[in-house]
């Protein structure tokens, strides 16, 4: 084989392989096409609604004072290619609710840094506790996702022993999952892509 036939062919395999990987990853179910758990910024649309109005710009991660936001490559599809989410066991959100301002066209919703506002606007998911794993079930108190939660007694109370309760202004920021001292976490923020 010559050189240059060897080159030529190495360069349309490397194309090739760029060209399908993407299209082999769209066409996967949407089940199987992400093994993580993530939340999409406070303010998200609706998962699909988001995904037609979201441009990519990245202007949501670059206002976050807690670096939470992160972009997907390939990994969940070509349609989610670059938009934002929240892994909340490595960074959760802090709601303080600079991304939506800073959002051109809408996908996040603008939404005012206040209580009400938070609990009326904002539905990232919902806290979920492992009862069999969290320390304050296990008769040792801890109480550490309490104290991490911004809404307390709203979202999250705790009973006794400081056996966390989760409520239904729990808005899924992921600061009490960041926070729990046990592996894996006894406390999880299932996710709502629905939209608010």
């Amino acid at each position: 084989m010559k050189r240059r036939t060897f080159i030529r062919d190495l360069i349309s395999s490397a194309v090739a392989a760029a060209v399908l990987a993407p299209s082999q990853a769209h066409s996967r179910p949407a089940s199987q096409r992400v093994s993580l758990r993530y939340l999409r910024p406070p303010g998200a649309l609706a998962e699909e609604e988001f995904l037609s109005h979201c441009i990519r710009c990245g202007q949501c991660s670059e206002v976050c004072p807690n670096r939470c936001i992160n972009f997907f490559g390939f990994e969940n599809g070509l349609s989610s290619l670059d938009t934002p989410y929240i892994i909340p066991r490595e960074q959760a959100c802090i709601l303080c609710m600079k991304c939506g301002s800073a959002c051109p066209t809408g996908a996040l919703k603008p939404i005012e840094h206040e209580a009400q506002a938070i609990l009326d606007q904002v539905s990232m998911g919902r806290a979920r506790v492992d009862t069999s794993l969290c320390l304050s079930y296990q008769g040792k108190t801890c109480g550490v996702c309490y104290r991490a939660c911004p809404l307390q007694d709203i979202a999250l109370r705790v009973g006794m022993l400081e056996q966390p309760h989760v409520l239904a202004g729990c808005v899924g920021c992921g600061l009490c999952e960041r926070s729990c001292i046990q592996i894996p976490q006894a406390i999880r923020v299932i996710p709502n892509r629905e939209g608010a």
